[in-house]
């Protein structure tokens, strides 16, 4: 044996020799997890993964390719979803670090999204060109749903004011509605334009909450203990009221009258909205029970009327009770494609892997479902083709894009 020889001989035993102290160490290891690991987990509580995907994933804009094609989060419940969902792309987080984010609205002639994050009092805004976000609008009075109209105004439901609000094109703000009959609104939650020249809004009482609004004056409904002190944080003067209306829902006629046209005994807690892509038809959410509510409350459920050509409602349905697998998948803010379907933001609490946006069709069958690791708020389409899905969800925005194109504007 050559001195060459020697040492490619020695330097084999010593790569076995450590293999096999490694094998031994890793395999002690394991077993040591395996016997630790049920006393760790009963230290405490079971925490729900972070993630839905296995290994997790990260949905930040730098974060690693998920997928070539089809994003595992975006779900194929029947195969006609698959004309609807775009192959080659994933959902991406495109900002996180607000308390809770709503109301997305796409400008067109703008190119950028905008969105509400109720409890800190400002609109964000989400630049198309660059990606940059920064603060839109502060103070907001806590605005909850926006969207454009189709003169591409925008229009905001604030809660603090209780009122819907309009920015016209010179900077000034027109105050649209902020009663019905004398009688204080409760927070428009959110509204919707209609060619007409109409606007449409619900209005529910979520904004009675401390954290996203102000609460009623002593004695009203989501301050009936008098308790609270609505004044703090707000302005010198600042006047608190009490809610003084059911949950319905409204239209604003062009000449500014203002008319009933969904009762909270048709849908209770009215949250989203929108219409079909021919006007035809009017989906409403129905959420559950806001501050201070006695009655029964909304069950989570999205319900369906027929638009008539005098604006009136009827045929009223139940479009979908959006359970899915047994699990709730509660829905809040609604959009329609162009071919009618039916987009809409799911909550399912800690159901790990239902939170993000559910699709319908026209008909009420599940076509098709987007999972992300926080609960959806609410959606809009947008993007210089209107073919990418903004998803406000909690903390964060996303988006993705499809193979179809939201209907309507903002």
């Amino acid at each position: 044996m050559t001195r060459q020889q020697a040492r490619d001989h020695e330097q084999l035993e010593q790569d076995a020799a450590l293999s096999r102290r490694t094998l031994i160490r890793g395999l002690a290891i394991g077993a040591a997890a395996t016997v630790a690991g049920p006393a760790l987990a009963q230290t405490g509580p079971a925490a729900p993964p972070t993630t839905i995907t296995s290994p997790p994933r990260d949905f930040g804009p730098h974060g690693a390719p998920t997928t070539y094609f089809w994003d595992p989060d975006v779900i194929a419940v029947d195969p006609s979803f698959n004309d609807l969902a775009q192959p080659n792309t994933a959902i991406t987080r495109l900002y996180t670090g607000v308390l809770w984010a709503e109301g997305p609205a796409w400008s067109a002639q703008g190119r950028y999204l905008l969105w509400s994050d109720i409890p800190n009092n400002r609109q964000m805004r989400w630049s198309e060109d660059d990606g940059r976000v920064s603060v839109f609008r502060t103070p907001s009075n806590n605005s909850n749903g926006n969207s454009f109209d189709f003169q591409g105004r925008q229009l905001s439901c604030e809660h603090l004011t209780r009122r819907v609000t309009r920015y016209e094109h010179d900077g000034t703000a027109t105050v649209l509605c902020d009663n019905y009959n004398g009688k204080k609104l409760n927070s428009p939650n959110d509204v919707v334009a209609h060619p007409d020249g109409s606007y449409w809004f619900t209005d529910p009482p979520y904004g009675g909450q401390l954290y996203e609004g102000e609460p009623d004056a002593a004695g009203g409904p989501s301050n009936a203990g008098g308790k609270l002190n609505p004044r703090i944080g707000q302005p010198a003067g600042f006047q608190p009221g009490k809610r003084e209306l059911p949950t319905n829902c409204y239209r604003i006629d062009p000449s500014g009258r203002i008319d009933l046209v969904v009762t909270e005994d048709q849908v209770p807690d009215p949250n989203g909205l929108c219409f079909s892509p021919d006007y035809k038809k009017l989906y409403v959410a129905s959420t559950g029970k806001g501050p201070g509510d006695t009655g029964a409350g909304g069950k989570g459920e999205i319900f369906v009327f027929d638009v008539g050509a005098d604006n009136k409602l009827s045929n009223v349905k139940k479009f979908s009770d959006c359970v899915i697998d047994g699990v709730k998948c509660g829905p809040d803010g609604l959009r329609c494609d162009v071919n009618g379907n039916v987009w809409a933001s799911s909550n399912a609490g800690r159901a790990v892997g239902y939170n993000g946006v559910t699709v319908w069709s026209p008909e009420g069958k599940l076509l098709g479902r987007i999972r992300l690791p926080e609960v959806c708020g609410n959606i809009t389409f947008g993007g210089p083709k209107r073919n990418r899905l903004f998803m406000a969800a909690s903390q964060s925005l996303y988006a993705v894009f499809t193979a179809t194109q939201g209907a309507g504007p903002g």
